[in-house]
């Protein structure tokens, strides 16, 4: 069969055409994601990052390391998701790790890690603790955060008591090598998530105030934290109590808890100032 040039041009031009959109493919990867971000958990480390704004971003790949760079710390994928937040569970407490996050496109385009240097060291926490005024009840009037448990006002291994001063409730610290600030209103326990390095009290008293947070620093040079939810005065048939969220880092001496500045000898305990019951 005899075929005209015309037909035979136009069918090449129509092969030719159809072949450019079945091979052209998108290699282009997405930016970096910015804004890297961590809040602090109970064995938890909550992830979250500003979104990409390319059309064609599909979703997310977040890393682990050990380290922040280098041969002998591998960024490892964890997980995906599809929004520009992701929760990392299964962590050991005190141990130090560090997140990246990269974007991925429809054509499987996969974009560099995050440039962020986000690192976090989750720690226990605990909610719903109380401690009671110290003059009523003071087997339960004083905090060990490394135990996580109430005990005596007296004993050498208390970090916080409660009391009050004739006026207002009052947590204390009962040594020179403990320190205590009261860190302003916070919406949850998060509202704090490092160490303050000035501004403490003092007199190693704060006054107890709901919805404030507060940080203490221990003798053992750990950083700890609490958040009051609730206090209650007392009555003719209860003591004075006050009601909290509580935080503790068992990792001395990381970027989150390390703390500059001169301390108090170990075992040298603090006056306690005006320390008197309230009326009933």
């Amino acid at each position: 069969m005899r075929h005209s040039w015309p037909a035979v041009l136009l069918l090449l031009v129509l092969i030719a055409g159809c072949d450019d959109k079945v091979t052209r493919r998108d290699y282009s990867a997405p930016a970096a994601p910015r804004g890297v971000s961590s809040v602090t958990g109970d064995a938890t480390v909550y992830l979250r990052w500003l979104e990409n704004t390319e059309s064609d971003v599909e979703g997310y790949r977040v890393y682990e390391a050990a380290c922040a760079n280098g041969p002998d710390c591998p960024y490892d994928p964890i997980g995906v998701t599809t929004g520009s937040v992701f929760t990392v569970t299964g962590l050991a407490n005190g141990d130090t790790r560090y997140f990246a996050v990269a974007a991925y496109d429809r054509e499987g385009n996969e974009s560099e890690l995050s440039f962020d240097t986000v690192f976090d060291t989750p720690r226990p926490e605990g909610f719903d603790r109380f401690l009671d005024n110290y003059l009523d009840r003071p087997d339960f009037s004083g905090w060990d955060f490394s135990a996580q448990t109430a005990r005596n006002w007296e004993d050498a291994r208390t970090d916080m008591f409660m009391g009050h001063n004739g006026t207002v409730y009052q947590m204390f610290v009962p040594d020179f090598a403990t320190d205590i600030q009261d860190a302003g209103y916070g919406s949850s326990l998060d509202a704090i998530d490092f160490a303050p390095t000035a501004g403490w009290s003092p007199t190693g008293s704060v006054e107890l105030i709901e919805g404030h947070c507060y940080v203490v620093w221990t003798r053992d040079n750990n950083y700890a934290k609490f958040r009051v939810s609730h206090i209650f005065p007392a009555t003719s048939g209860a003591a004075a109590r006050v009601v909290f969220d509580w935080a503790y880092q068992v990792d001395p001496g990381n970027r989150e808890l390390l703390v500059q500045g001169t301390r108090g000898e170990p075992g040298a305990r603090r006056p306690i100032v005006w320390v008197t019951k309230p009326a009933s």
